[in-house]
């Protein structure tokens, strides 16, 4: 049983190169907690110091984003996709 999780290339130092991480399957929070055991350090650039999500990262379980959903509770199901979209900002 396994969830996918893409990692942006601007976090992907943080797990050695990897453009994908496969992990356990769980609710969003979960997710993250089962990639942060792996790779140190990951959660703290996606959680901001109360645990909640960074307003300037986007999840999306499938193609959902997870503020439309259930936040770090959403379900992340096995075979699933975790794919994480920082915000691009610019003028």
């Amino acid at each position: 049983m396994a969830v996918t999780i893409r990692v942006p290339t601007t976090l992907r130092p943080l797990t050695a190169g990897e453009a994908e991480v496969v992990v356990e399957p769980g609710t969003v929070g979960q997710v993250l907690g089962f990639l942060d055991r792996s790779h140190p350090g990951f959660s703290a650039k996606i959680l901001d110091d109360d645990g909640e999500l960074r307003r300037f990262v986007n999840l999306f379980v499938s193609d959902d984003d997870v503020r439309f959903l259930d936040g770090l509770d959403t379900q992340v199901p096995d075979g699933e996709t975790l794919s994480i979209i920082p915000a691009v900002a610019g003028g």
